[in-house]
């Protein structure tokens, strides 16, 4: 239990200065689900102490959750609480930084008609997209982190009881995010100096396309013009250095928006709403899906591809080498923020305007002009394996190796 203490301790200071970068005199605003109470209020004490203001922190239930999806009536999926949209975008606007605590059950919804779930997520997007602009643009910093739950935990562990899984969950927890160094705040400072050195080079090459090969993918990707990689450590508007997600450990950057061709096979279930979605593939032409098919979770699938007419266009494309701390746990997450981090990805729906010279002070016309997609959805799904190709094709059309069977096929040190 101390040495649980501990660990929860550093969890939280990292959090608190390495992910969100708390300034004196700030807000910060936390969304965590009940079994995070404890982490939550080391992470309120941690944040008073470097000079925040204030700490808001909104509680979310999936319990809950679950009934209203199970027993309220059809209309009440076509509603957001617009009080909730307004304060998150005053907040924003204020300076304030946000962290994210998720954790959802991956089967949670598994009984739930998908057209209700597929509803109120476009719902809650657009009430919600000014404040999300807000954070793909880094104005404010923000990042996310994870806490165990029994449910997720015994997804993971089904083989353990629940209190040994949560145990078992904490122990990876801490491993990934580098928790169990002895000064993980110095451990992650190293650590987004390396994926600065990815950056580096990638930003000098400025690849045309990348070209992806696997089974079950063969994928064409081209890149906007001026295109820029980020990885590790971002910057907000005001200057400030914060690290987006806890565990990290991708590279990434911008699709054109109608350069996109092939099939593509995801590596790792992709956990969407509550649903599950495996063994899917989808085939693009000109950046568009124009056909899918999926094992598991088909119509939430559908439903996902149907939100806008950006959910069936790519808005990221990210490279994460498959010898990595959370790969190397062998685990599969059924969390998109570590096994996104686990494997190479690529998101559907919105692109980071960060991702382009220029690209957080254009108008949504003028991103569309550059091939920049829009969209009220962003979601990771995962590509990566250990046969996984990568090339990039220069401007020259000089074709040079990437990643070779799933690692980086060069060092830039």
């Amino acid at each position: 239990m101390e040495h649980l203490e501990q660990s929860l301790d550093k969890y939280a200071a990292l959090a608190v200065h390495i992910g969100v970068n708390i300034q004196k005199g700030q807000t910060l605003v936390v969304n965590a689900p009940l079994d995070a109470a404890a982490l939550v209020r080391k992470i309120a004490k941690k944040a008073y102490e470097a000079g925040a203001k204030h700490v808001y922190v909104e509680w979310s239930d999936e319990e809950l959750q679950y009934i209203k999806y199970k027993h309220a009536p059809d209309e009440a999926f076509s509603e957001y609480p617009m009080w909730r949209a307004q304060g998150m975008e005053e907040m924003a606007r204020e300076g304030a930084a946000f962290l994210s605590i998720y954790s959802p059950n991956p089967d949670l919804l598994k009984d739930v008609d998908p057209k209700r779930i597929a509803t109120f997520a476009r719902t809650s997007s657009q009430a919600l997209q000014n404040y999300r602009s807000a954070l793909m643009s880094d104005q404010n910093c923000w990042s996310i982190i994870s806490v165990p739950t029994a449910a997720w935990a015994k997804k993971i562990f089904p083989d353990l009881s629940e209190q040994a899984a949560i145990d078992k969950l904490w122990e990876v927890i801490f491993q990934v995010t580098r928790v169990h160094e002895e000064d993980p705040i110095q451990a992650w400072e190293k650590h987004n100096q390396k994926l600065a050195k990815m950056v580096d080079y990638l930003n000098q090459k400025q690849y045309k396309q990348l070209i992806y090969t696997a089974p079950g993918t063969d994928l064409t990707i081209e890149l906007v013009e001026n295109h820029i990689w980020h990885g590790g450590a971002s910057t907000s508007e005001s200057g400030i250095r914060f690290n987006p997600n806890i565990p990290t450990e991708e590279v990434f950057t911008m699709p054109h928006r109608d350069g996109v061709n092939g099939k593509v096979r995801n590596t790792k279930p992709l956990n969407y709403g509550g649903n599950v979605i495996d063994g899917f593939t989808l085939t693009f032409k000109d950046g568009k899906v124009v056909d899918f098919s999926a094992e598991t979770g088909y119509e939430t699938l559908k439903h996902l591809l149907e939100t806008d007419d950006g959910a069936r266009h790519l808005g990221e494309v990210a490279l994460v080498p498959h010898r990595s701390p959370i790969s190397d746990s062998h685990l599969i997450f059924y969390n998109t923020l570590f096994d996104e981090n686990a494997a190479c990805h690529l998101a559907l729906g919105k692109a980071y305007p960060t991702n382009i010279q220029g690209g957080t002070s254009m108008a949504r016309e003028e991103l569309t002009v550059h091939g920049i997609n829009d969209s009220l959805i962003h979601e990771d799904f995962m590509i990566g394996s250990a046969e996984l190709n990568i090339d990039g094709v220069t401007k020259d059309g000089k074709r040079e190796p990437i990643f070779r069977n799933g690692n980086w096929a060069f060092n830039p040190e």
